[in-house]
């Protein structure tokens, strides 16, 4: 056989050769005086011999590469290469499957392991299973290399399966493989794997595995026996008809825009989309899971309050005296515009209005030493006198802008049921069946809770392609791109094998991953931090305190993006059931269970969220328990607040301080790990609903309640000061500022309370104060 010096003359040897055959140059070597100055490994070969090959003798003594130019090459067939002496390729069968080989190495006199599949080079005799240094950095799981596997080198080898002839069979393309030694470090391999018995799609696009911080635990098995609930009356999602509700939402923001500029001369208030879809979603009957196409009354009354708040400017924050004095002067200039302009104000209204405007002109050229508290008092003391003249006056405008925009949603929903009857129809599946289908009438019996299912016929889902950009995974569909960090898909993908039953080969996966998150992202919006406070979750150490000291296994406002316990209920059954929600909490018929509720911070939401809790509890005799966190809102008092203060069901009250807590990012899946936690701005009160049973087996006792307030402080996080006890906010993030943006509870926010006034409280209530 060839002995092969160089490791590149390989390739340079089988183009070169000429006329004559490798089994007749083999013959010629032994008969001449003149050996070949190389030896041949067929191994490094992708077709084994015998095969019909030709070669010119003369080229290939001309061939070595180890000698400078113009040097003879000579050797004689007595005495063989002192520089390298023959391999014998004795390994294994299954290294030998894997591609590894044996290698001579001239540089270090001593034989090395190559891997033509991998490119790995090694001085060891490799193992079967090669350790992946970046899922196993420690090598915990590697087996140690250079184990006891002694071969006997003068035994004979078996040919592997490898090696058989393929005489008949077409030479395919060589790869170009060079070995390296293993001075020279072998480029790095990504190992992909996936834990799933079958493959799903996003595994052959997974990059090199990065050890991601993760805030949930699906393992935690529930505790939650529930009436048995109905398949929903949804369409299942699809990309396409998820595009055009995307589409005709942010149309009918931008109605709203120009409704609320046209009619009263100010943009639409902030997050007031957001929550009028949130009221609406209470209210509403219709066949659209997202916008409201069947509610009473039409004129949203959350909607109307804000925009009435907003007029006739929108105060923002304060944080200095020139601001406290601008707003002031901002503010008496338009409510005399508006009176002025207006055609319906009584001539009471208007003498009113401007007598005030008129007088806090006159304070504004006296007082040039005024201080921010007072510019504060005199705005307070005019919003109150003009305040109710100038709502009388824009009442029916700015309920003629809740009606219009109501009703355009009604005709945009129907648009979106016309576009999933028209999918159907392009599938050729009957739509005329779907109006036929009712809900069925079903047994009302106690089950574990399940997943939401749906009861309308799905059609064949598109592509949806998948590519990853740094730490983020990027999901698109006709050119529209949704995002989501790679641990959060991981985890979707988690929550898809355990829920869903209709997709064992993951082909629906991505299209039902890109309809949820384009739905969230729809009722979001595309603004700058905005929705993000509908969307907020507790820490990761609460939910463990909750679970290790209430056995809390179940959140009731949560989604596939935000959910700490795989066992949760969510806004939109139709995209979340895949992913483990139960549905609607308003939809669900608890008989035992206990668990955790954060809701977004709606009034209406919240009303409708007390009245059933306290419904479930007084028709259940088993263990039910719900630790409740909502914001401390006192200026004016939430109603669903003052509600569950004065419930029969009220077992404990709470209540963590300003500054001294925090929340993760209503953007979570999206957002850099730096910003995930942000310091509350206002309290959170923690309450415990519970009845009986519940209280004797999860009851709030102080060892308990010591457990959750001290896993609700910012963990390797220095708290900001809460501030001096004057009653006036501090730190960086306060600013020293008073606030007086509405509040979605329809008041503004307001300082802390400190001091005289916190003990006053606490003699009042059983309020523990944090």
């Amino acid at each position: 056989m060839l002995e092969l010096l160089a490791p590149g003359a390989l390739r340079f040897f089988v183009t070169t050769m000429g006329s004559t055959s490798i089994s007749s140059l083999h013959e010629a070597s032994a008969t001449t005086d003149t050996d070949l100055p190389f030896q041949l490994c067929w191994h490094q070969f992708p077709i084994r011999p015998p095969f019909a090959m030709t070669i010119n003798k003369t080229q290939v003594i001309s061939m070595s590469t180890n000698h400078a130019p113009g040097q003879a090459v000579a050797s004689t067939s007595a005495q063989p290469s002192a520089t390298s002496p023959p391999v014998t390729q004795d390994l294994p069968e299954d290294l030998l499957a894997a591609g590894w080989c044996k290698c001579w190495s001239r540089r270090e006199k001593r034989p090395y392991y190559f891997n033509r599949f991998t490119n790995q080079s090694l001085w060891e005799v490799p193992t079967t299973v090669q350790h992946d240094s970046i899922s196993d950095p420690l090598g915990l799981n590697a087996a140690p290399v250079g184990s006891p596997r002694t071969t006997d080198d003068s035994a004979p080898r078996k040919r592997s399966s490898t090696e058989e002839p393929t005489a008949g069979l077409k030479r395919g393309r060589s790869e170009d493989v060079t070995p390296i030694t293993p001075v020279t470090p072998a480029p790095r391999i990504c190992k992909v794997t996936t834990e799933a018995p079958f493959a799903s799609p996003t595994s052959k696009h997974k990059a090199p595995l990065v050890a991601f911080p993760v805030f949930w635990n699906l393992e935690v098995p529930s505790n939650v026996v529930a009436r048995e609930m109905p398949p929903y009356l949804l369409f299942p999602p699809h990309p396409e008809a998820e595009l055009c509700r995307a589409q005709l939402t942010a149309r009918l923001r931008q109605h709203y825009q120009e409704l609320c500029q046209q009619r009263e001369g100010i943009d639409a208030p902030r997050e007031s989309f957001n929550r009028w879809m949130l009221e609406r979603k209470v209210r509403d009957r219709g066949t659209d899971p997202m916008l409201p196409s069947d509610c009473e009354p039409a004129v949203s009354p959350s909607m109307f309050r804000e925009i009435l708040n907003d007029i006739p400017i929108r105060l923002s924050r304060i944080k200095h005296r020139e601001d406290a004095k601008r707003q002031l002067f901002k503010y008496a200039e338009a409510a005399k515009r508006m009176i002025e302009s207006s055609r319906n104000a009584t001539p009471d209204s208007r003498k009113i209005v401007k007598w005030n405007v008129e007088d806090t002109f006159n304070w504004l050229r006296k007082e040039l030493s005024a201080t921010k508290e007072d510019y504060l008092e005199r705005l307070d003391h005019l919003r109150q006198q003009c305040g109710p003249h100038l709502a009388d006056v824009a009442k029916e405008s700015v309920e003629g802008i809740c009606a219009k925009l109501y009703h355009l949603a009604c005709e945009y929903a129907q648009r979106v049921r016309s576009r999933h009857l028209e999918i159907l129809r392009e599938c050729n599946l009957p739509p005329d069946e779907v109006d036929s289908v009712t809900t069925s009438c079903m047994e009302e019996r106690a089950v574990p809770c399940h997943p939401a299912r749906l009861r309308l016929p799905e059609a064949p889902l598109p592509r949806v392609d998948l590519h990853v950009e740094s730490e983020q995974a990027c999901l698109r569909h006709r050119g529209e791109v949704v995002r989501v960090n790679q641990n959060y898909l991981a985890k979707l993908e988690q929550l898809y094998r355990l829920n869903c039953t209709d997709d064992s080969r993951f082909e629906k996966f991505l299209p039902r991953v890109w309809c949820m998150l384009r739905r969230y992202q729809t009722m979001f919006g595309l603004g700058a931090h905005e929705g993000l406070g509908l969307h907020g979750a507790l820490p990761v150490s609460v939910f463990e305190a909750l679970h290790r000291h209430f056995d809390v296994t179940f959140e009731c406002f949560a989604s596939p993006l935000n959910c700490y316990f795989a066992q949760y209920c969510s806004a939109f059954p139709d995209t979340d059931g895949y992913f483990g929600s139960r549905g609607t909490v308003l939809d669900l018929f608890p008989a035992s269970g206990s668990f955790e509720v954060n809701p977004p911070f709606g009034e209406e939401l919240m009303n409708s969220m007390v009245d059933h809790f306290e419904n479930l509890l007084a028709a259940s005799t088993e263990p039910l328990s719900f630790v409740v966190f909502v914001p401390e809102w006192r200026d004016p008092a939430t109603p669903a607040l003052l509600r569950m203060e004065e419930s029969c069901f009220k077992r404990r009250q709470l209540l963590v301080l300003p500054f001294e807590h925090e929340y993760r990012h209503g953007a979570q899946h999206v957002c850099r790990s730096e910003e995930l936690h942000i310091r509350a701005l206002h309290g959170t009160a923690i309450l415990f609903l519970q009845n009986d049973a519940a209280y004797a087996r999860w009851g709030p006792t102080p060892e308990r309640i010591r457990a959750l307030l001290e896993a609700y402080r910012p963990q390797g996080r220095a708290p900001q000061p809460a501030g001096p006890a004057d009653g006036t906010a501090g730190g960086d993030e306060a600013g020293g500022e008073e606030s007086t943006a509405p509040s979605s509870a329809g008041g503004t926010t307001g300082s802390i309370e400190t001091g005289g006034k916190l003990s006053e409280r606490k003699e009042s209530s059983d309020d523990e104060w944090v």
